[in-house]
């Protein structure tokens, strides 16, 4: 009896999943939806309009490892982040592009000095600082990176583009996770002037997808932003599919016979 009760039990609840899953219209974004959960938060947006708080430090941030110039902007990157830009500095390198980190991560703080800086010499916000709180950087995923000749100037302008290390990296830093945070026909979008030297770690099925339709990060936000919006209002549940879809699909359950010995069921398909 206790056999059968606690089989019985392991397919009600396999079968209540299936059900809930199947009450649901078909998930059909590109993107599986675990990867839109950014539960390691790669996907975080930053700008004017969705500002990160002032005590926001990034976790698991790492001293960088790849090649840097002497005087970098700060020494830190967030582990995934710090990885993928050694494999593709790596093979940046078989393909005769030296790159070099220039800024990584920058706190609050001298995100706020730099942006007071600017403002004293310019007299306004012209986009070449981001606001405090808006920066890219101190999501701890974005970076400054340069070939040699430019580390040696005084200032980056969009003339970096035309470098063919710019060329290699906006052809292929999608293949490590990257794209171009600033793109030259999304100033409107971003607020900010084209980088081509900023890169910001996205993983590497948002950024092929990114880069496949030429999305912004703010434009790949708006946009499955609102499938799940317009998903749900057609009868789904996302907090409900991405727990249906992490219920495992089979049991194995360990009971004990009438006469006391214990016994490992055989696993249960749904």
């Amino acid at each position: 009896m206790r056999k059968t009760f606690v089989l019985l039990f392991a397919l009600l609840f396999l079968c209540a999943a299936g059900r809930a899953l199947a009450d649901m219209p078909p998930w059909t974004y590109p993107l599986e939806p675990e990867i839109l959960e950014d539960r390691e938060g790669l996907l975080v947006l930053t700008n004017r309009s969705s500002l990160l708080s002032e005590d926001f430090v990034p976790r698991d941030l790492v001293v960088i490892t790849a090649r840097h110039i002497n005087d970098i902007h700060g020494d830190m990157l967030r582990k995934v982040a710090n990885d993928a830009v050694n494999r593709m500095f790596e093979d940046a390198e078989k393909d005769g592009c030296k790159l070099y980190l220039k800024s990584v991560y920058r706190a609050y703080s001298t995100q706020k000095y730099m942006y007071q800086n600017r403002l004293s010499k310019v007299g306004r916000d012209d986009g070449v600082v981001a606001y405090p709180g808006s920066s890219d950087h101190q999501t701890g995923l974005g970076m400054d990176i340069l070939n040699y000749e430019w580390t040696k100037k005084s200032g980056m302008t969009p003339a970096f583009g035309t470098e063919k290390e710019a060329i290699w990296m906006a052809e292929h830093c999608a293949e490590y996770g990257f794209v171009i945070r600033y793109e030259e026909d999304k100033q409107d979008l971003t607020g900010i002037i084209y980088e081509p030297w900023h890169l910001r770690y996205v993983g590497l099925e948002a950024a092929r997808y990114m880069k496949e339709h030429h999305l912004c990060l703010e434009e790949f936000d708006a946009e499955w932003r609102q499938y799940i919006q317009d998903w749900e209002a057609a009868g789904g549940d996302f907090r409900q599919l991405l727990r249906d879809r992490a219920a495992p699909s089979s049991v194995s359950v360990l009971y004990v016979t009438d006469d006391g010995e214990e016994e490992l069921s055989i696993e249960l398909d749904d």
